[in-house]
C-alpha cells in the first residue's frame, strides 16, 4: 500500500542514520515519509472488519505491505503473522497488535466505515494493526541503514476480543522464543491525540466469564412452592453474589462481578424450568483472580440451595492483568518523550478492563501504553460503542513511539 514515492523518500532519509543512529529526529521523518501506507492501511482494515480467527482479509493486507517493505513474514496457521527486522542472531524485541474486530455496528458515518454489517473496529485494533505495521516499515529504513543494532519482531495477533484469546495460541507457536522484551498499545479515548498514557505495574485487570444456570421443575405461577421458584432464586444470585464477593474477598483487590445478561421464562404465569445469568468477573490482582472462580461456585451453590433448583456455574478463563514491567515503562517513556516531549507522556491509572496482551507477560518482561485518540475539543466516545471514531493523528504517534521503544539498546532489557 506504500507507493514507490514513499518508500524512495523513507531510504533517503534513512541514509544519514549509518553515523548518526536512530535519532528521534530521524525516526519522525521515517514515520512522515510512511504515513501516507499507514493511514491506508488502517481504513482498509476499518472498512474490512472481521471477526475473531477470521482476520484473513487483514492477514493478507499487512503481510503484502511488510513483505513489500523487505521484511521477513511468517503466516501463522488460520490468521496471523510474524514479521522479522534486523541484524540476524541474538535476541530479538517484539512488538505486538491485536487483528480482530467486535460484533457490534458502526454508527460513525465516516467515507471508510465499516462495509460488513454487524461488524466494526469499535476498539481500535485497526489503529495498533496500522501503527505496528508503520513501526516495521520505519525499523525495514533503519536497518538498511545500518542504524538497527537488534531484530525487531512484529506479532499480528488474531482473536484479541474472545476468551481464550489469541495470544495464548501465540505462545505456544513459539513466537516468543529469542524475545528478550515485548511492547505494545491500547487505544484511549479518554487521552487527547498527541499524549501517552504509562504505568509501571498492573495496568488492566483481569478478566473472566461468568455464567450461572439454574435449572427446576418448572411449574404455575400459583404454586410455586411446588415448582421451585427459579426466577426468585435467579434473582438472588444476580443480586447477591456481586455483593458477598465484597465481603469474602480483600476490597483492596478490586474484585468485581458485573451482570450483562439474564433470561429466564417467557410467560407470566409459568415458572419457568430453565434460566441463566451471564457476567463478567474483573480482579485487579493476579493472587484474588486465582482464587475467585472457586468462591463463586461456592456463594451460588450456598444462595440456591433454600429453593430447590440446581445450579451450575461455568468459569471461562480469560486473562490476568497486564504488568507492565519497571524497566520496560522506562522504555517506553523515554522513546514517547523523546519523540513527542516531556508533556506528552501523562500518568495513567489502572483499568478494569481485560487484555490478552497479559499472557506474554508471563513469559517475557514488557509493557503496555496507552495511545490517546480523543481530537481535542471533540466529543468523547468510549471504546465497544458503536460510534468510537479516533483520530487519525495518532497513528504518527504510535508509529514513532514504538518505533523508537522498539530500536533503542536499552530495549533488550539485558
Amino acid at each position: 500500500m506504500s507507493s514507490d514515492t514513499g518508500n524512495d523518500t523513507a531510504t533517503a532519509a534513512a541514509r544519514p542514520a549509518a553515523t548518526v543512529g536512530a535519532t528521534p529526529q530521524l525516526t519522525a521523518a521515517l514515520a512522515a515519509a510512511h504515513l501516507p501506507a499507514v493511514v491506508a492501511l488502517r481504513r482498509a482494515v476499518h472498512a474490512h472488519p472481521e471477526l475473531a480467527r477470521a482476520e484473513r482479509r487483514t492477514t493478507t493486507a499487512v503481510a503484502e505491505l511488510l513483505t513489500g517493505a523487505g521484511l521477513a513474514v511468517r503466516l501463522l496457521p488460520g490468521t496471523g503473522l510474524v514479521a522479522e527486522v534486523g541484524p540476524e542472531g541474538g535476541p530479538a524485541v517484539a512488538v505486538r497488535a491485536d487483528l480482530d474486530a467486535l460484533p457490534l455496528e458502526e454508527t460513525t458515518g465516516l467515507p471508510y466505515a465499516s462495509a460488513v454489517p454487524g461488524v466494526a473496529h469499535a476498539c481500535g485494533h485497526d489503529v495498533h494493526t496500522a501503527a505496528v505495521a508503520g513501526a516495521g516499515l520505519v525499523l525495514a529504513d533503519l536497518h538498511r541503514a545500518g542504524a538497527l543494532g537488534h531484530r525487531v519482531r512484529l506479532l499480528f495477533q488474531p482473536a484479541e476480543e474472545v476468551m481464550p484469546g489469541g495470544a495464548l495460541d501465540l505462545v505456544g507457536a513459539g513466537v516468543l522464543e529469542g524475545v528478550a522484551a515485548l511492547y505494545g498499545l491500547h487505544c484511549d479515548p479518554s487521552l487527547d491525540v498527541g499524549t501517552v498514557g504509562l504505568k509501571a505495574g498492573p495496568i488492566t485487570s483481569a478478566s473472566d466469564h461468568v455464567t450461572v444456570r439454574l435449572s427446576g421443575t418448572g411449574g404455575h405461577t400459583s404454586r410455586p412452592h411446588l415448582a421451585g421458584d427459579l426466577v426468585f432464586a435467579l434473582g438472588q444470585v444476580v443480586t447477591q453474589l456481586p455483593a458477598v464477593l465484597t465481603r469474602r474477598v480483600d476490597p483492596r483487590s478490586g474484585v468485581n462481578l458485573t451482570w450483562g445478561a439474564v433470561h429466564a421464562g417467557d410467560a407470566a404465569n409459568a415458572v419457568p424450568a430453565e434460566g441463566y445469568a451471564q457476567g463478567t468477573l474483573r480482579c485487579m490482582e493476579t493472587e484474588a483472580w486465582q482464587h475467585a472462580g472457586e468462591l463463586v461456585e461456592d456463594v451460588v451453590a450456598d444462595l440456591v440451595r433454600p429453593y430447590d433448583v440446581r445450579a451450575e456455574v461455568v468459569l471461562v478463563r480469560g486473562v490476568p492483568p497486564v504488568d507492565n514491567d519497571v524497566r520496560a515503562t522506562a522504555v517506553l517513556e523515554e522513546a514517547a518523550r523523546t519523540t513527542l516531549g516531556a508533556d506528552a507522556v501523562l500518568p495513567t491509572r489502572q483499568s478494569l478492563g481485560g487484555e490478552d496482551f497479559a499472557w506474554y507477560l508471563h513469559h517475557v518482561p514488557g509493557a503496555m501504553l496507552r495511545l490517546g485518540t480523543h481530537p481535542p475539543g471533540g466529543a468523547r466516545h468510549d471504546l465497544h460503542r458503536g460510534d468510537y471514531a479516533p483520530d487519525e493523528g495518532a497513528l504518527a504517534v504510535g508509529v514513532r513511539v514504538l518505533a523508537a521503544a522498539a530500536s533503542a539498546p536499552r530495549a533488550l532489557l539485558r
